[in-house]
């Protein structure tokens, strides 16, 4: 054992120049034919830290070995070492300092081995430490070494602070282990380490150092069964929103001929988004698909535009949709706007569009590869004509388009549809009031018409989308986001339907109900 160390030890070091940067270490480890992690720590006592890169830092000090050394590489991480650890650090050595180094890196550098099998001996497998799966909190895996020996089985623990500003359950304090003669692959362990959640931080102890995270819920895994089932179930439901808002733009375009209505014009200009973000999504899917894994092309980045804006688009017009909605409740009397449909459209179309090009001439779309892994640790690729991979600010651009701009979308049009339903209780009640007898004999037909109605507007305002945050907590909720925004189209064209038969019921009757009239065909006079 100490034999492999010493040479990988020797290996790093003859090859280790004077004018090497510590941000290059884990770059230049990984080409050699030793195991990287311990390269690594030869290297990072050696180079030279070229200071703050992407909020990261190196530490290296020498400090008194008689005393209690701290280190804090980022606002996040703090290390405390007692002077027992670090006088183990010096070995046989007579100086009274050593050397301390401290960086915080990244989890995606640390490769999971496969669980053992089962038929391993009981023996050999209780000889390792205790393996721990799960998401590594913030990505972030603190490194600690001290000195020129190893540090292991300390009387006084070493103190490591995590701090992740927010509630966070169930996470645990895990080191990173390797087997000597393994193939670059390894496991989280939690032998040796004590968790402590104050509520804002992670306080490890542990009585050694090495790599060090916390692990939070465990990453939820999809089999290659289930994965295969939800591309199925998008393909087929994006065909089926693509036949389906093709027929409803076909019917509100007929409607809008025969008698303009400004809200039959918003629903059309939504159908459209949606017709375009079904059909572009089908599109990239397939493109990708005659592409080699390595082959691009400005196609695929036409594509991937083309699937941004449309993104882009229909969330705009959902929010238009809810401000359209709040103008028909709260300002009813008092609605006339002047070429209202051209100036929605300004924005409904003028804003993704100004987003996309932006994007574009900085050169953020093309294949984007996404990295997946089944419960058994298999790694498989996942490729769309999206945003690039490879672009340094792709996730700065995703998350504002992408995930701030829905979450803003799905929290205002929840507000509007709150709204929607307090002012059909009013009208209900109101109602009630004037004639109880006749109301208590309708009250199941129209309790069903304003389920109905608060339905069908949840899905014009896109709240469905909201269901995204469930895709992390169970593969029951991967499938009904999955299903539900697959087939948003069907539903539009549904909500079509009603808003047809609606018009015509109420055209033909004597009686008409005040609280469904107003809440579903009341528009704007032009």
């Amino acid at each position: 054992m100490w034999s492999a160390v010493f040479i990988v030890s020797l290996v790093c070091l003859s090859e280790t120049r004077a004018g090497d940067f510590c941000e290059d270490a884990i770059f230049q480890c990984q080409e050699r034919d030793v195991p990287w992690t311990r390269c690594y720590e030869v290297r990072i006592a050696t180079c030279r830290p070229r200071g703050r890169l992407f909020g990261q830092s190196f530490i290296q000090l020498r400090v008194n070995s008689s005393l209690e050394a701290e280190a804090s590489p980022t606002h996040q991480h703090r290390v405390q070492i007692p002077s027992s650890a670090l006088q183990q650090s010096r070995g046989g050595m007579s100086e009274e300092e050593v050397l301390l180094v401290t960086t915080v890196i990244h989890s995606t550098y640390f490769k999971l081995s496969p669980p053992p099998e089962k038929t391993r001996s009981r023996s050999r497998i209780q000889l390792l430490p205790t393996r721990r799966d799960g998401a590594v909190m913030g990505g972030s895996v603190l490194v600690v070494r001290a000195g020129n020996q190893p540090v292991r089985d300390l009387a006084q623990p070493v103190r490591l602070t995590f701090t992740h500003g927010k509630q966070v359950e169930d996470g645990t304090c895990v080191f990173w282990y390797e087997p000597e003669l393994g193939n670059g692959t390894g496991y989280w362990g939690t032998d040796g380490c004590e968790t402590n959640n104050t509520g804002s931080e992670f306080i490890c102890s542990c009585n050694h150092l090495s790599f060090f995270a916390v692990l939070v819920n465990p990453e939820l895994s999809v089999d290659k069964r289930s994965a295969a089932n939800l591309s199925y179930l998008t393909y087929i439901g994006s065909a089926l929103s693509v036949f389906f808002t093709t027929i409803t733009m076909i019917v509100y375009i007929c409607l809008q001929r025969r008698r303009p209505e400004k809200t039959v014009g918003v629903h059309m200009h939504l159908t459209g988004a949606l017709l375009c973000l079904h059909l572009s999504f089908l599109l990239c899917s397939f493109w990708t698909w005659q592409l080699n894994e390595d082959e691009e092309g400005w196609v695929c980045r036409g594509l991937g535009l083309f699937l941004h804006w449309s993104l882009l688009a229909t969330f705009t017009w959902m929010a238009l949709e809810g401000f359209h909605l709040y103008l028909l409740l709260i300002r009813v009397f008092n609605i006339y706007i002047r070429r209202y449909l051209l100036k929605l459209s300004m924005v409904g179309w003028g804003l993704p569009t100004l987003t996309a090009v932006v994007c574009g001439i900085s050169g953020v779309y093309g294949k984007y590869s996404l990295e997946l892994r089944d419960e058994n640790n298999r790694n498989s690729t996942a490729q769309i004509c999206w945003m690039s991979s490879e672009f340094p600010q792709r996730l700065v651009v995703s998350y504002i388009t992408t995930v701030a701009l829905p979450c803003l979308v799905i929290l205002c049009n929840s507000c509007m549809l709150g709204l929607v339903v307090f002012k059909l209780w009013g009208l209900r009640r109101g109602s009630e009031g004037s004639s109880w007898q006749k109301m208590n004999r309708e009250k199941g037909s129209r309790l069903w018409k304003d389920c109905t109605t608060v339905l069908g507007l949840s899905f014009v305002l896109g709240l469905p989308w909201g269901l995204a945050s469930t895709t992390y907590m169970s593969l029951l909720g991967i499938y009904v986001f999955t299903i539900l925004n697959s087939l948003q189209g069907v539903f539009m064209f549904l909500w079509c339907v009603a808003l047809t038969c609606k018009s015509r019921s109420d055209n033909n009757s004597l009686s008409r109900d005040p609280s469904s009239q107003k809440m579903i065909t009341t528009s704007f006079n032009n």
